[in-house]
């Protein structure tokens, strides 16, 4: 591993300058290498950090990679990370044309990373170095401990995506003030969620009663429904005094901060140095936290900015039909399956074009009629102000969840493809399922990142309890007994998990359902269980 040549370093610092025209906004220092392949395959094991810790799943994970890059050899083009100054790494054998290329699409991350909300908290230290510290601390303490180090790290990382990220992203924001929740915030944010477990057509209704009473009362309206609540629910007032007893946030809970805090086995003298390992890989999460729920904003920024700025690069002439293949291979928009690069591009460009017209408005939205929506443009030339808007305050759930509809759907003719068997050729058969927005959204949100949400307790006999939010899929039941039995070992006592299954319903509970065929969803229930990890033992049993 090499930095680039002073050549190369000059193209580089010619693509900054073309793109801080263009509106970007990073830093002016970045290191650049150039990587073999070889390098690249011990690199990605460690997430592309160099002075990540050392940790026996890396090392599989690049005898893994080894065998498949000996059958089907290929040249990652470039990748980039979060640092202080942002380090990125190149092919060694990439001509310049298509350096122009990708050191635009390095410039596109490089200005994400800076200037996207929910990087904020790792904009004040250098993770890389970091980093280092961290792996000379486990390299001490794996001379002093031995194994037992690794084994604290694989019981860590079995729970390392159930950090509060949301909590320390907050807390990174100095420009708000945060205050406890009201009784009625509450009420909503809590009682009904958790306490209540309100369905949310329940949850709706309630909504606009107390919106109906605020509006015909604006003075008592919110005291008269929290006067209907306190009559309807008898707990409710107990509930948030002890709330407020507690100051607990209406976020949930980071079972490894948990850990760290209350666990007595891990704050005895003797063994409080697993807690320094348990912060470490805490902090690695944290860190990586953003990048995994910005998959296809980051991508499709830096997708569209490569080629946006590419095609206006006087260096590249002659090299156009180079760059059409190469950019294909990128940004091309798969029948079957997502391509995060090419749906974030095209949502990028597509909202570009939608807020130039002035359809990003409820007027706009209001209208009904096919060709009036057709020949709606108001010339606000305000479309790249408001990408740059999205860039700096979205994530892919809130992208994904407000911008794909119908339209959008309909401009680049997307669609959920099904799967069925072929009896007659015992193979595979695709076919177009739904062009429907809403079908393709859901599609798209069910492939995002999303850790289960825990609630978490200690019992009267001091055993660790977690209870499970379901939201509607269950728990890897692969995963449930190990990662059990580490939560067993660093907690010190015994650990209840409640979670929900699902169960095949039985024959003839459902009269009426026996004209029809059910779904494969109406042909299941989910019920309530409860695993127990006592001496290394995992019992399970079901709840009423």
């Amino acid at each position: 591993m090499e930095l680039i040549s002073q050549h190369a370093k000059e193209i580089m610092e010619g693509c900054k300058e073309r793109a801080r025209d263009a509106g970007l906004r990073f830093q002016d220092d970045s290191l650049e290498y150039i990587v073999t392949n070889r390098d690249m395959l011990e690199l990605s094991s460690k997430s592309m950090i160099p002075t990540l810790y050392d940790y026996w799943v890396q090392d599989v994970e690049v005898l893994k990679e080894t065998g498949r890059y000996e059958l089907f050899p290929s040249n990652p083009y470039e990748t980039v990370i979060n640092t202080r100054p942002p380090i990125s790494f190149y092919n060694d054998n990439n001509p310049d044309w298509l350096n122009v290329m990708i050191f635009y699409h390095v410039l596109g991350h490089m200005d994400f990373f800076q200037n996207n909300l929910f990087f904020q908290h790792t904009w004040d230290y250098d993770f890389n170095s970091r980093a280092l510290s961290d792996k000379r601390l486990i390299s001490k303490l794996r001379s002093e401990k031995g194994r037992w180090v690794d084994y604290v790290i694989e019981f860590a990382r079995a729970i390392d995506n159930l950090v509060d990220y949301f909590s320390v992203l907050s807390a990174a924001d100095q420009t708000v003030s945060y205050k406890a929740l009201s009784a009625i915030d509450y009420y909503f944010d809590i009682f009904l969620q958790r306490e209540n477990r309100a369905t949310v057509a329940e949850y709706v209704k309630q909504i606009e009663q107390y919106n109906a009473q605020v509006r015909d009362d604006p003075n008592d309206g919110e005291q008269n429904f929290l006067d209907e609540v306190k009559t309807r629910y008898a707990e409710f007032e107990s509930l948030w005094h002890k709330h407020q007893e507690k100051g607990e946030s209406a976020d949930k809970i980071d079972l490894l901060e948990f850990l760290i805090k209350h666990s007595e086995f891990l704050n005895r003298e003797e063994n409080r140095w697993m807690k320094a390992v348990i912060e470490v890989v805490r902090n690695t999460s944290l860190y990586f936290q953003p990048q995994i729920r910005t998959k296809i904003l980051n991508e499709g920024w830096a997708s569209y900015w490569h080629e946006e700025l590419f095609l206006t690069d006087d260096r590249i002439n002659g090299h156009e039909v180079d760059f059409a293949i190469v950019n294909a291979k990128v940004i091309s928009m798969p029948r079957v399956g997502l391509n995060p690069y090419a749906l974030g591009m095209r949502l990028f460009s597509f909202l570009e074009k939608m807020a130039e017209q002035g359809r990003i408005s409820i007027e706009y939205q209001l209208i009904k009629h096919k060709r009036s929506r057709e020949q709606y443009d108001t010339v606000t030339g305000k479309g790249r102000d408001f990408i740059f808007q999205l860039r700096e305050r979205y994530c892919d759930l809130m992208f994904v969840s407000e911008f794909i509809d119908q339209d959008f759907i309909d401009e680049n003719n997307l669609f959920v493809a099904g799967r069925r068997i072929n009896k007659e050729r015992m193979t595979w058969q695709y076919y177009v399922k739904s062009r429907k927005a809403e079908d393709y959204r859901d599609m798209v949100i069910d492939s995002l990142y999303h850790p289960p949400s825990l609630e978490v307790g200690v019992t009267a006999d001091n055993s660790l309890y977690l209870n499970h939010l379901f939201e509607g899929k269950p728990l890897v039941r692969d995963y449930i007994s190990a990662t059990m039995l580490g939560l067993e070992y660093l907690w010190g006592r015994q650990v209840h998990l409640d979670t929900s299954e699902p169960v095949k319903k039985t024959s003839g509970t459902d009269p009426a359902s026996k004209d029809k065929k059910e779904t494969a969803e109406q042909q299941v229930m989910w019920k309530r269980y409860r695993y127990t990890m006592h001496d290394r033992k995992l019992s399970k049993k079901e709840l009423s």
